[in-house]
């Protein structure tokens, strides 16, 4: 299923814009409307695929495609999706006599993602925020502090784990999906001699959701009122599906007007962050990045 980085794949221009990525462990997961597969390096340097028949959902129901719910059920979409393919990166990314992951040991992982994902961005900045209740009597101001707090531990965390050796590898790769799909986009010959020259930074990236999803959780608490501590925290996390289903369209917006000056400065913020989530990937990676891509086309490679 690999082929050369030389060989020249000329997309449709509508087809473009409908490629997205994930970093995974030694690899890259790339995602187009009809195929899903990802790349990864293995200890001895071959590159192993895995290439997946996956429409998008939207593409096969009607009701998925509605606005809202089509940013609803993409993250759900995703996040199972990103999972699987973390785990299978994992273990092929072990050497044959590392003990392989179970099925128990990555519902474990995920289980422990979610209750730190709740931990550390619903529960703590509502915590932490709710020490000043008395001293705030606006309720926009009370949620704009609340979100910068969260915004602040988001960057924290994102800068602390970006120091350890594993997580700065992932973030090349992460880099090397972002310059191959710009490529791409750009209809270029994926060679490496064209990818090398792009960014790594990217408009679409779920960087900038994640931004996004944070700016508008500050206006969609806002309407909640200011209930006790456990009531606020339970309705942020309620709250979560529609908050990203919006920030989704937000993107979609910002993605189909990235040439104007005003979608170019909302977009700012996440491709600030990426200086953080994203690092320069070298020609090993790339070459990784590009064999995911080709799996992923309607090309048989």
């Amino acid at each position: 299923m690999w082929t050369s980085v030389e060989q020249k794949i000329k997309p449709e221009k509508n087809e473009r814009h409908n490629v997205g990525g994930q970093a995974i462990i030694e690899g890259v997961m790339m995602r187009s409307p009809w195929k899903i597969s990802i790349a990864v390096r293995k200890p001895n340097g071959t590159i192993m695929t895995d290439i997946k028949e996956k429409p998008i959902l939207s593409k096969t129901n009607k009701f998925f495609a509605l606005p809202i719910i089509r940013g609803v059920v993409n993250m759900v979409d995703s996040l199972i999706i990103g999972l699987k393919a973390l785990s299978l990166s994992a273990t092929l990314a072990m050497d044959e006599e590392e003990e392989k992951l179970s099925a128990f040991d990555l519902s474990i992982a995920m289980l422990l993602a979610f209750g730190l994902f709740v931990g550390l961005f619903i529960a703590l900045p509502t915590f932490l925020t709710s020490r000043i209740d008395h001293y705030i009597h606006s309720t926009i101001l009370y949620n704009i502090i609340e979100g910068l707090i969260r915004v602040t531990i988001f960057l924290l965390y994102l800068y602390i784990i970006s120091r350890m050796k594993d997580i700065k590898r992932i973030f090349e790769y992460h880099g090397a999906e972002h310059k191959t799909i710009f490529a791409f986009e750009n209809g270029q010959e994926l060679t490496l001699e064209n990818i090398r020259k792009y960014t790594t930074h990217h408009p679409r990236c779920g960087t900038n959701w994640l931004m996004i999803v944070m700016i508008i959780s500050i206006f969609i608490f806002s309407f909640l009122g200011r209930p006790g501590i456990i009531t606020r925290i339970i309705s942020r996390i309620a709250l979560i599906p529609i908050v990203a289903g919006l920030a989704y369209e937000a993107i979609r917006l910002l993605s189909k007007y990235q040439d104007r000056g005003l979608a170019n400065i909302l977009a700012l913020p996440g491709l600030l962050l990426q200086r953080i989530t994203t690092q320069e990937p070298d020609d090993s990676q790339l070459e990784v990045a590009v064999a995911a891509l080709k799996g992923s086309l309607k090309e048989e490679c």
